[in-house]
């Protein structure tokens, strides 16, 4: 069984070599070819109209390339381009601009850079993934009798040995094994290498990660505020409309029931009942309030609890799991505390859901929840369900949300966070 699965996978990865192979030298021999006549036809003018459409190709070939590169050897390269002014002009002005700034990018160099290194070493290594294990092929194929068809000065060789016999074919072939062999044991570290290399100049330097990371930080650092103020109002408003509203009418009641005790005992009696019901119903608004700013059992038993009594309270199946082995720091648990409500508020209003799953796990130093319904699908980031005001939120801790939700369902959100456990 695992014989099987290793040459399923040595296959798997042949397949993968063969097309980043192809990929290079076709896409990016033509795409620098491109870039460089494009960008030598600016002196001439031409070259303003067709370079920004050249150099996005270029980025959509790098961006391709850095999916694959997490895809298939999990080697993470950053996009390091910088973002485009919404407000560009239209015309030949838009035209010039949006060249100008494209070339100023530092990133559009490196790419450029990339590109050769590419259609060069890199096709290499991604051929030679490929190449070991076809050529190793090769010689079991010859020792089964291909050999037969070659002429007698034209008989091939598989490493250092001449097929011409079939004596000759199975040491072609004991050779192919070995070669084959090293194609199923190093081909995964050869493709790995490959997007190691293409790393190096795809990703943004340290400079460049220094001013990514200043910008995110005042665009997080903004949506926190943001989000503060949003919940002062949000408390302030549930105080003014709820809670308050109804002690100021207990207190009206208590007035009048003071003024009846003696002259209508009866009265006072009914209005006491009703002072007791609003009291009541206050007592319940100032606790729902005080669980939606920070929950009690969060504070006293921690993130997995939480989540265990927010889905009790959920009108459909719920099946929470939950692998912790200690606890997140406060400002980190309460954000993925109020991080899975909203997600599984969303797929109560929208997912027309009768079942929702929650997966809590914590490994190399990342708290990963994924909440799963087997509703009709169709959410997206940006679509409306506020997800992407929770993206933005959860940028503040370095977290990330991924969403997977195709027509028909069914729809997982998966948050990560960034965290020490204690």
């Amino acid at each position: 069984m695992n014989g099987t699965k290793t040459i399923a996978e040595s296959a798997r990865t042949t397949g993968r070599g063969l097309v980043l192979g192809i990929t290079a030298l076709v896409g990016s021999i033509t795409l620098f070819v491109f870039s460089v006549l494009s960008i030598t036809l600016i002196l001439l003018g031409i070259g303003f109209f067709t370079t920004p459409y050249v150099l996005t190709a270029v980025r959509a070939h790098a961006n391709r390339r850095r999916l694959l590169a997490a895809t298939w050897s999990d080697v993470k390269v950053p996009v390091p381009y910088r973002p485009m002014p919404a407000d560009l002009r239209t015309g030949v002005t838009g035209q010039v601009e949006r060249t100008t700034l494209m070339l100023k990018d530092p990133a559009t160099w490196r790419d450029l850079a990339w590109l050769m290194e590419d259609m060069t070493v890199g096709a290499v290594s991604a051929l030679l993934s490929a190449g070991l294990f076809i050529y190793g092929l090769e010689g079991v194929v010859l020792a089964a009798g291909l050999w037969r068809v070659f002429e007698d000065d034209a008989y091939p060789y598989v490493g250092f040995v001449s097929v011409d016999s079939q004596f000759t074919g199975l040491l072609a072939a004991a050779v192919g094994v070995v070669i084959m062999g090293i194609g199923v044991r190093y081909a995964n570290d050869i493709q790995r290498g490959h997007f190691l290399l293409a790393k190096s100049l795809l990703a943004p330097n340290q400079d460049q990660q220094l001013a990514q990371r200043v910008a995110h930080l005042t665009e997080t650092r903004h949506d926190a505020v943001d989000t503060s103020a949003a919940e002062l109002r949000r408390i302030e408003r549930d105080l003014h409309d709820g809670a308050q509203a109804r002690l100021v009418a207990m207190g009206m009641d208590l007035g009048t029931i003071e003024a009846l005790i003696e002259k209508n005992p009866a009265k006072a009696k009914e209005l006491i009942a009703n002072a007791r019901k609003s009291s009541a119903e206050a007592l319940t608004e100032l606790r729902d309030l005080v669980r939606g700013i920070h929950p009690p059992v969060l504070a006293e038993r921690g993130l997995g609890d939480a989540v265990k009594a927010l889905a009790l309270r959920l009108p459909v199946e719920t099946d929470v799991q939950v692998d912790l082995p200690g606890r997140a720091d406060a400002p980190v648990e309460s954000a993925a505390y109020f991080a899975v409500s909203e997600i599984l508020t969303n797929a109560i209003k929208h997912s027309n859901a009768d079942r929702v799953w929650i997966d809590m796990t914590y490994a190399e130093s990342m708290l990963r929840i994924t909440v799963g319904d087997n509703g009709g699908g169709g959410a997206t980031i940006g679509g409306g369900t506020g997800l992407s005001g929770l993206e933005r939120r959860l940028g503040t801790f370095d977290g990330i949300l991924a969403v997977s939700s195709p027509a028909g369902g069914p729809t997982m959100v998966t948050v990560e966070i960034p965290c020490e456990l204690s």
